[in-house]
């Protein structure tokens, strides 16, 4: 029952984060820049965290030592502004398609990546099957019967560097949840995600006016963002890895494009078509497969 609880909070995690597109988009269509966008939500749940870890006994405001400080600045720096920045930055250069794509496939460098590392995490047999087919429905989701790809080097590369963030990401949990609680590395993956966008801002300044932030829709939006997607999902995410391997809680952002689609579907009325159901009953068999063989 335990590890079905586990399974169901990746689960809900993604579907969460496939609906944060229609808030990001209207929030852009108000003004605002993605880089602004992804500050404001990383300051709200860093500030939520921090109120609500200060009166724990347990609190602590650093790391056991300068290694482990190092390794919570590079989770903020692989899951948060750098990961951010260049999968928002790739939408500028290459096609929205090209850089779902990309970045949909980071279970599998994940993958790769960590059992390089880590005997134990390794996928064997039927599980490397399942995660397969599920990346295989991925394709067909996205790419929804249109078989052709625009390339375009500068925007597909930082797709690419977006998901090996991801991967690299995943890959540097796995010591920091043998040594620390989730709730202390989410609040410096929110702090050091800040502290790694100071050079971006020296060199591109400015915030929304006042004006614009107490606006009904774009305070709404912005308070989903920043305590929902981020920091419940970031925790829930975290403690998911924490309980049932970095591996098996990754293949779930397969599901991402589903939801994504689910969402555009109830919300801008958009179609679904046969590849999407296709699509999605690989990734649904592929997730079942590398859950079943995992136990």
């Amino acid at each position: 029952m335990n590890r079905i609880i586990y399974h169901l909070t990746a689960f809900l995690v993604v579907a969460l984060w496939g609906t944060t597109f229609v808030y990001t988009k209207l929030l852009l269509m108000a003004g605002l820049t993605a880089a602004q966008i992804f500050v404001l939500r990383f300051i709200i749940a860093y500030v939520m965290l921090l109120a609500y870890s200060l009166p724990k006994k347990s609190f602590r405001l650093f790391a056991s030592s300068w290694k482990d400080e190092l390794l919570m600045a590079a989770l903020g720096l692989t899951g948060g502004s750098l990961y951010f920045l260049t999968e928002n930055s790739s939408m500028i250069y290459t096609t929205t398609t090209n850089t779902s794509l990309i970045v949909c496939l980071s279970p599998l460098f994940a993958m790769a990546l960590i059992g390089m590392f880590y005997r134990s995490q390794r996928l064997h047999g039927i599980q490397i099957v399942g995660t397969l087919m599920a990346a295989l429905g991925v394709i067909v989701v996205v790419l929804n019967g249109h078989f052709v790809l625009h390339l375009s080097p500068l925007g597909d590369t930082l797709a690419f560097m977006a998901c090996l963030c991801w991967a690299f990401y995943s890959l540097l949990m796995i010591p920091a949840n043998q040594r620390y609680r989730t709730l202390f590395i989410t609040r410096k993956v929110f702090f050091y995600g800040l502290v790694f966008m100071i050079p971006y801002f020296m060199i591109w300044p400015g915030m929304p006016p006042l004006s614009v932030l107490t606006r009904p829709d774009v305070l709404g939006n912005l308070l989903f963002l920043g305590c929902i997607a981020s920091m419940v999902c970031f925790l829930a995410w975290n403690w998911a890895m924490k309980k049932i391997g970095e591996v098996a809680v990754t293949n779930y952002v397969y599901f991402n494009p589903v939801t994504t689609v689910l969402f555009a579907w109830m919300v801008l009325s958009e179609r679904i078509t046969l590849y999407f159901i296709i699509g999605t009953v690989l990734i649904l068999a592929g997730m079942y497969l590398c859950n079943k063989a995992e136990g």
